[in-house]
C-alpha cells in the first residue's frame, strides 16, 4: 500500500465518526464485542503501564477537588480508575478470565457501561492532579480517558458532549456558528477597535492569505466574549503582527479529546492544519484555551501520526516575546485592582506553560498575588473534562468548584485572570454561586487594557 493509500485509509468516514449517543441503549452481543475490541486497542498503548500501578493506598483522595467537595468512596481517584481496570482484568489477565470474582474483574455488561459513563464523565475532569501526588505515579487521567475511548466507540458519550463534537465535525466549530455571524462580529469589532485605537488600519482580518500567523480562537469569543477577541486583535495590531482568522476552521477547542474519540480529534486536527497550509501562514497561534493548547500542541501529532510542518504555540508565549522585544509598551497602573491567576490544568499541569502568564501579569498589573497552591499543584476549577457540556452533572460540577472558590476568596483579589475560556465560564458561575464578587478576564484582556 502506497503512502497516499495509507493516508486515505486513515481518513474517517461518516460511519466512523461518532454520532450523538442514545441514552440508556441496551448492550448487544455486537456492542460487547466492540467494547472488548476497543479495550484491547487501548491497553496496547501507553496507558498499559498504569493499569496495574495503583497500590490502593488512598493518598490520592485528598488531592481530588471532587472528592474534597463530596467525600464518598466513588470519588476517590483510585476507585474511579479501578472501574476501568476491572474490565481490563476480565479480558486481558489470566486470573481475570479464569476466576474473575477472585480478582474483582468485571464484565462489560449494560449496567457496567452505565456505571462507567457516570464514573469517567461525571466524576472526573481528568485534571491529573492526583498523578502529581501519587506515590507510584499512576496516571489516573490516562486510565479515565481509556474508559472514555471505549464508551465513545460504543456511542455512549453523554448527549451534550457528543452534540458538541458533532457541531465541530459538521460546521467547523463547537457552537455551530454560521460563517456569516463570524464575519459580522469581526466587522463590528474591527470598527470598535479602530475607534479605540484611532487607527483605520486596525481590524480583524479573515482568510487573509500569506499572513504570518493563523490565530485559532474559542467560538465563545465570537458568541459571548467578543472583548477577548477585541483585546487579542488590539495586541496584534500594537505589536505590528501579520495575522488572520480563518472563516472555515478557526476553533481552538477539540471536543474529540474530551469525548474519547481519537477519530474525531484527529479529523479536527487535520482540518486546521490543512487550513494553515491553504492560507500559507508561518505559524499557528492558539488562543487562551487549556485543552485546546494541549490538544493541538501536544496530542495532535499523535492523533494524525505525523509531525506538524510549521510551529504552533500559545498566544501567551507570543505576547511575552512582544514585551521582551519592546513591541508592546504597557503601563501596569492602568490595571489597578488586585489580580490573581487561575492555572488551567491542561495548559499548566499537562501543557507545561506556567511562567509566561506570570511574567506577563507582573508587567501589566499593579498588584499580582498567587493562589495557594498554584502552578502544577493548583486545583481544577471543576469545569474541565467536558463537564460544562454535560448538564446532568451540573450540580456536582458546582459543588466540586467550592475548593477553587475558597482558593480565590483567600487571595482577596478583585480580578481572576485565566488563560482558558472553559475555566472562565466555570469561574464566572462559581462567582455567582459562592458570591465571590470577582471579575474574570483573559490575560490578553489585561495586556490590552494596559497598553499605552
Amino acid at each position: 500500500m502506497c503512502a497516499e493509500q495509507k493516508a486515505a485509509a486513515a481518513e474517517p468516514t461518516q460511519a466512523q465518526v461518532p454520532r450523538p449517543a442514545s441514552a440508556g441503549a441496551p448492550t448487544t452481543g455486537h456492542e460487547a464485542r466492540a467494547a472488548q475490541a476497543e479495550l484491547a486497542r487501548v491497553v496496547r498503548g501507553p496507558v498499559a503501564a498504569h493499569l496495574n500501578a495503583c497500590v490502593r493506598c488512598g493518598l490520592c483522595a485528598e488531592t481530588c477537588h471532587i472528592y474534597l467537595a463530596e467525600p464518598e468512596p466513588a470519588n476517590v481517584p483510585g476507585v474511579k480508575a479501578a472501574r476501568v481496570v476491572d474490565h481490563y482484568r476480565r479480558y486481558h489477565t489470566l486470573l481475570g478470565r479464569l476466576a474473575p470474582k477472585l480478582v474483582g474483574a468485571a464484565e462489560l455488561s449494560s449496567a457496567a457501561l452505565e456505571q462507567l459513563v457516570e464514573t469517567v464523565y461525571g466524576r472526573c475532569t481528568a485534571c491529573g492532579r492526583c498523578a502529581v501526588h501519587c506515590a507510584v505515579g499512576a496516571d489516573v487521567a490516562a486510565i479515565i480517558r481509556a474508559g472514555r475511548r471505549v464508551l465513545a466507540a460504543l456511542a455512549r458519550v453523554p448527549a451534550g458532549l457528543q452534540r458538541t463534537v458533532h457541531n465541530q465535525l459538521e460546521t467547523g466549530n463547537q457552537m455551530a456558528i454560521p460563517r456569516e455571524e463570524l464575519l459580522s462580529t469581526g466587522q463590528w469589532l474591527s470598527e470598535e477597535l479602530r475607534s479605540e485605537l484611532g487607527d483605520e488600519r486596525a481590524g480583524i482580518p479573515v482568510d487573509r492569505k500569506g499572513s504570518r500567523v493563523l490565530y485559532l480562537i474559542n467560538p465563545r469569543e465570537v458568541k459571548f466574549f467578543p472583548l477577548s477577541l477585541l483585546a487579542a486583535a488590539g495586541v496584534f495590531h500594537k505589536a505590528g503582527e501579520s495575522w488572520t482568522l480563518s472563516s472555515r476552521f478557526y476553533d481552538v477547542t477539540n471536543y474529540g479529546f474530551y469525548s474519547g474519540s481519537d477519530v474525531a480529534a484527529a479529523e479536527l486536527t487535520r482540518r486546521v492544519m490543512a487550513e494553515a497550509a491553504e492560507l500559507g501562514v508561518a505559524e499557528v497561534v492558539l488562543s487562551e484555551c487549556g485543552h485546546g493548547f494541549r490538544s493541538f500542541r501536544w496530542e495532535g501529532p499523535n492523533w494524525i501520526a505525523r509531525r506538524y510542518p510549521l510551529p504552533m504555540r500559545s498566544i501567551l508565549t507570543l505576547i511575552e516575546e512582544y514585551l521582551d522585544r519592546g513591541r508592546l509598551r504597557p503601563d501596569p497602573e492602568k490595571n489597578s485592582e488586585r489580580v490573581t491567576l487561575h492555572d488551567p490544568c491542561n495548559l499548566v499541569r499537562w501543557g507545561g506553560v506556567s511562567e509566561p502568564q506570570r511574567r506577563i501579569l507582573r508587567r501589566v498589573v499593579r498588584e499580582f498575588v498567587e493562589m495557594t497552591p498554584n502552578r502544577a499543584n493548583n486545583f481544577c476549577c471543576g469545569g474541565g473534562g467536558g463537564m460544562l457540556s454535560m448538564s446532568e452533572f451540573g450540580e456536582r460540577r458546582l459543588l466540586s468548584g467550592k475548593v477553587k472558590a475558597e482558593q480565590i476568596r483567600r487571595t482577596g483579589a478583585k480580578i481572576v485572570a485565566t488563560p482558558c475560556h472553559n475555566c472562565a465560564d466555570q469561574l464566572i458561575e462559581l462567582s455567582r454561586h459562592y458570591e465571590l464578587g470577582i471579575e474574570v478576564k483573559a490575560v490578553s484582556e489585561l495586556v490590552y487594557a494596559a497598553l499605552v
